[in-house]
C-alpha cells in the first residue's frame, strides 16, 4: 500500500451511474467518504464536489495508472482527498491507517475501467491484440496465460461455467488444451469462436475472458471479503452503494444485505435462534438500480450494471442508551 501523488491533468471519463451514486451516497460537509475503486476518479470528483468545503474522501485503487489518472483530476481538492494504492481486500487497514476509521458513505465499482480495457498491453480486452494478463494490479501473482496455459481441462471446465456462466465451456476448456499454448487475446478470442458461434450482438468469448478476469483478480474472494470491512467503518446511518457488472457480483452484495439485514440468520428449522447475530444494515432499494436507457445509448458499457444500496443501523446499545 503506499501513497501516491502526482501531477495534474485533464480527464473527460463519466463514471456508470452518476447521479445515483451521488443521490444514494448524499455526501455533505464536514463527513468522511471511501472510494475504494477509485479508478479515473468520475465518482470522487462528485464526492468531493458535493461534500465541499471539507469532506474528506479516501481514493483507494490496486491500479497505480489509474490511481495516476484519479489523481490528476482531483488535484483541486488537494487536503481533502488521499490516495492509496492498494487492494479493496484490505479495506480495514488501509481506512484506519489513513484517518477513515468511521465514514459516512463507501462506494465500490467493481466494473472494469475504460483505461484499462483500452490498453491492449494490459489483455483485458479481446477487441485487441495483446498479452493475456488480465491483472488490475502489477503485483497481483496470476495472469491469464498461465491459466490458460497450464491448468487441466478440467479446473479450466469449471473456472468457465463458474466464473463465466459458459454454456460451452467443456468445449472450450477442450479446444484451449488442444491449441496450447496460447500467448495473446486474439489468440483466444478467435480459438473461443470457432468453437462456439456468434449469437446476436455478444461476441463468444466474452464469458471466457469474464471468467479469467475474474479468477486472475480473485474478484468474488475480494468482494465477499470486503463487504463485512466496509459495515464495520459506515458510521451509523453511513451508506454502502455497489456496482457490479454481473449476476455472480450482484448475487453476492444481495445475499450479503439480505443477510446484515436479519437479526437471526439461524437455519429456518431449529427451535430458537442460537447465532447471536444482530442486523447492521437497512437495504434502501428492493431491487438493484439500472442504468437509463439514455445512459446505456451514451456508454453502451454501461448495460450491464446493478447498483445496490444500503445503510449501516445503529448497535443495539446505541438504541437503548439513546
Amino acid at each position: 500500500m503506499k501513497e501516491r501523488h502526482y501531477e495534474r491533468a485533464s480527464a473527460s471519463h463519466i463514471p456508470v451511474l452518476y447521479q445515483e451514486v451521488l443521490y444514494w451516497l448524499a455526501p455533505q460537509a464536514g463527513q468522511a467518504y471511501i472510494d475504494a475503486t477509485v479508478g479515473l476518479g468520475g465518482h470522487a470528483e462528485g464526492i468531493l464536489e458535493r461534500s465541499s468545503p471539507d469532506g474528506r474522501l479516501l481514493a483507494i485503487d490496486v491500479d497505480p495508472q489509474a490511481l495516476k489518472r484519479a489523481c490528476q483530476r482531483l488535484e483541486r481538492f488537494e487536503g481533502r482527498v488521499v490516495f492509496v494504492e492498494g487492494h479493496f481486500a484490505q479495506l480495514t487497514k488501509i481506512a484506519r491507517r489513513s484517518g477513515f476509521s468511521s465514514v459516512a458513505g463507501i462506494l465500490l465499482d467493481l466494473g472494469v475501467s475504460s483505461l484499462q480495457l483500452a490498453d491492449p498491453a494490459r489483455g483485458f480486452s479481446f477487441q485487441q491484440d495483446g498479452p493475456l494478463d488480465m491483472r488490475m494490479g502489477p503485483e497481483m501473482p496470476l495472469t491469464a496465460e498461465e491459466i490458460v496455459n497450464t491448468w487441466p481441462e478440467g479446473e479450466l471446465a469449471r473456472l468457465l461455467w463458474e466464473y463465466g456462466e459458459e454454456r460451452f465451456a467443456r468445449r472450450i476448456a477442450r479446444a484451449i488444451c488442444a491449441e496450447r499454448p496460447l500467448h495473446t487475446t486474439r489468440e483466444l478470442a478467435d480459438l473461443v469462436a470457432r468453437v462456439v458461434k456468434r449469437r446476436g450482438r455478444i461476441h463468444p468469448a466474452t464469458r471466457t475472458f469474464q471468467a479469467l478476469r475474474i479468477a486472475v483478480n480473485e474478484e468474488l474472494r475480494s468482494l465477499e471479503q470486503v463487504l463485512p470491512q466496509a459495515v464495520e467503518l459506515l458510521a451509523p446511518g453511513g451508506r454502502l452503494v455497489v456496482i457490479s457488472f454481473h449476476s455472480l457480483e450482484d448475487r453476492i452484495v444481495k445475499r450479503f444485505i439480505q443477510q446484515e439485514s436479519r437479526d437471526c440468520i439461524c437455519p429456518p428449522k431449529l427451535p430458537q435462534c442460537v447465532c447471536g447475530h444482530v442486523a447492521t444494515l437497512r437495504p434502501l432499494v428492493k431491487k438493484p438500480i439500472r442504468p437509463s436507457p439514455k445512459e446505456i445509448a451514451f456508454n453502451p458499457r454501461s448495460r450491464s450494471a446493478r447498483m445496490r444500496v444500503a445503510e449501516r443501523l445503529p448497535s443495539k446499545e446505541a438504541v437503548r442508551n439513546g
